[in-house]
């Protein structure tokens, strides 16, 4: 787990750019403190800085390989982790190619020069990598299946920038001639949906590699990608009989997973809340890991904490558990130097205390596992119950569907049955946009006078839904959240808000083979008897408590809207509001009256608030430069 950079230059003079590349280096130490280097020829310099996790001896970055022939032909930098590098590495060397490590970064660059871009197929792991071929002379990048791992593209008049960190192309913006200029169909986009949407950034001239992609560069020419993945939820039927087949074939991939992301040289932990997810890892976890520890995090407020459920769940399986609460001071206190690792901004207030949770489990562990991706992949949200509810609609011609959903305009809010008319009236593409929608349009004008109709959620769905025409209702869902809501907001927030700590996440759920399974679950084993994930929590019965076993999914949930109608952080938004200079994005009264109704219980606008909220601050970091959020430089030991 690490960050890196590199430049691809048009006019071969890399050595030119040396100072800059240390500086823009420099932002990322963060996310790796153990170690640094640079390399360069005069094509194309790259820089990296390295958490140690395997191989912590040896495996530096940049790192050269080549056959026996070119033992220096190529130059990789590599973010994350192959967790099959053992298996790759035994084939490998069987076939001939060298190691001189016992990592697996050379498991990817050997796997290169035998497979060439097929090596992704290969690879079982979260990762962004480049690797530099000085032969070809040509620049070879890639992520993971899911965007576990971030890739920021940027092309200049100077050359090709890659890096894991936005912060750093925009340390070069001037002197490598970048448009950083913000991008408002995107802004549009981020206030829609709370995330800034991929491939997309609020600066027009740094885009990101989607995931699932790779691409190759050329000295003085444009990126040119390809989509290596896919999903394809082609799923019939399971008999009645050969159900607990598939409820055992769950389970034994998601031990596999499990025990394969336990692969390290240090110590990893887990994080725990209280519902089956992050209990499923950390239970699979603490069989490889008999001193496993967990972490969790909570609010003093009732109703909004975990701790208790976790701290049983933790008693449970027999891991040692540590808390931390998180007061409302401390967490608007933190949110400007989490804007600033975010790179761009996210709309969730679950950020803040997983930075805290995070930042405690640094002092005990440098790796921990955790849940993220089982809602995406067994069918875990209770929106996924929809399309079975209003399956009677589809029975109703269109005219008559459409003359409802007037119906059901006119009638009074909070009506008993309007939602279900209005939604009912619509098709899927029209009324499911994922899990993050803050704004609809009207509202949004209120906020963002110059907002377009045509740049809504639907530049971003709309290609997706003509992908999945062939997938049933509940697949469609999971298509479309696998490429919004998980890859925009839950794996930004684990892969940033970890490595701001300096630690490593690893989500054994987002696993090659634990995805092959979960995609051929037919939808009435996801949505079935009355829950969410039934074969899952199936699959789970003798592996997980049964006190969490149906437990809803919460996570960390933060008590946000009491906090802004109260004396926790009315006054802290109200300033923050008047002190943002966004009067060209935001009516600023219009968002100002928001908040006081909100204070007043006029209508529950704390998902839109702190949307508002989360991009004023940011502006203050990166635009206005005006706050200077407290980064802490912080040393912690290479082996834990």
């Amino acid at each position: 787990m690490c960050g890196f950079l590199g430049l691809l230059t048009a006019t071969s003079n890399a050595k030119d750019f040396e100072p800059l590349m240390s500086s823009a280096l420099s932002c990322m130490r963060h996310r790796g403190p153990d170690d640094s280097g640079t390399w360069l020829d005069e094509d194309a310099i790259f820089g990296f800085a390295r958490l140690s996790i395997i191989d912590i001896a040896h495996s530096h970055q940049p790192l050269l390989w080549g056959p026996e022939e070119n033992p220096e032909r190529y130059l990789l930098t590599f973010n994350g982790e192959i967790y099959n590098y053992v298996e790759l590495r035994e084939e490998l060397a069987s076939a001939g190619l060298p190691f001189h490590t016992t990592g697996d970064s050379e498991t990817i660059v050997a796997g290169y020069h035998r497979w060439g871009a097929k090596v992704v197929e290969h690879l079982r792991g979260m990762f962004a990598f480049a690797i530099w071929d000085t032969e070809k002379r040509e620049l070879f990048i890639a992520r993971d299946r899911f965007g576990i791992k971030p890739l920021y593209i940027a092309t200049t008049p100077a050359g090709t920038m890659v890096s894991s960190e936005k912060k750093s192309i925009l340390a070069a913006a001037k002197e490598l001639g970048l448009d950083s200029s913000l991008d408002y169909r995107a802004i549009e986009h981020y206030v829609d949906l709370q995330y800034v949407p991929e491939p997309e950034s609020l600066h027009t001239g740094i885009r990101r590699l989607e995931s699932g992609c790779y691409a190759t560069v050329r000295p003085g020419e444009a990126p040119v990608s390809y989509r290596y993945f896919a999903p394809e939820f082609r799923t019939t039927p399971v008999p009645a009989d050969e159900e607990q087949k598939l409820f055992d074939a769950i389970a034994d991939a998601l031990r596999d997973s499990v025990e394969k992301h336990m692969r390290a040289d240090v110590t990893v932990g887990s994080f725990l809340s209280g519902g089956i997810d992050s209990t499923a890892i950390a239970a699979l976890a603490k069989q490889s890991n008999p001193n496993l520890l967990t972490f969790t995090t909570g609010f003093e407020r009732e109703g909004y904490s975990e701790v208790d459920v976790a701290a049983e769940s933790a008693e449970a399986i027999g891991a040692e558990h540590i808390v931390k609460v998180v007061s409302p001071e401390e967490y608007a206190e933190a949110v400007p130097a989490i804007m600033w690792y975010l790179d761009d901004p996210v709309a969730d207030p679950s950020l803040v205390p997983l930075y805290f949770v995070a930042r405690e489990a640094r002092k005990h562990v440098k790796v921990v596992l955790s849940g993220e991706g089982a809602d995406e992949l067994f069918g875990g949200y209770t929106i996924y119950k929809e399309p079975l509810s209003l399956a009677p609609f589809e029975k109703i011609p269109d005219g008559l569907r459409r003359g409802l959903g007037r119906l059901s305009h006119i009638l009074p809010e909070g009506m008993k049955g309007k939602s279900l008319l209005e939604r009912g009236s619509m098709s899927m593409e029209e009324r499911y946009y994922g899990n993050a929608r803050s704004f609809n349009f009207e509202q949004m004008s209120r906020v963002i006078p110059w907002a377009k109709k045509e740049w809504d959620h639907r530049d971003v769905t709309a290609p997706l839904y003509a992908q999945s025409t062939h997938m049933d209702p509940v697949a469609r869902m999971q298509h479309l959240d696998l490429f919004t809501w998980m890859r925009g907001d839950i794996l930004v927030k684990a892969d940033k808000i970890t490595m701001a700590n300096s630690l490593e996440l690893r989500v054994p759920f987002l696993d090659k083979e634990v995805f092959a399974v979960a995609e051929s679950i037919p939808y009435q084993l996801k949505i079935s008897h009355g829950t969410t994930k039934y074969a899952l929590r199936r699959a789970m019965e003798q592996i997980v408590p049964p006190h969490v076993l149906h437990r809803r999914k919460l996570g960390f949930p933060v008590p946000m809207r009491h906090w802004l109608a109260g004396d926790e952080l009315y006054g802290w938004a109200q300033d923050t509001i008047r002190e943002s200079q966004t009067e060209d994005i935001f009516n600023k009264d219009a968002v100002l009256e928001m908040l006081k109704e909100h204070r007043d219980g006029v209508s529950d606008h704390s998902r839109r608030l702190w949307t508002v909220l989360a991009f004023m601050i940011w502006h203050g970091i990166f635009v206005e430069e005006r706050i200077t959020p407290a980064i802490e430089e912080r040393d912690y030991p290479v082996n834990i």
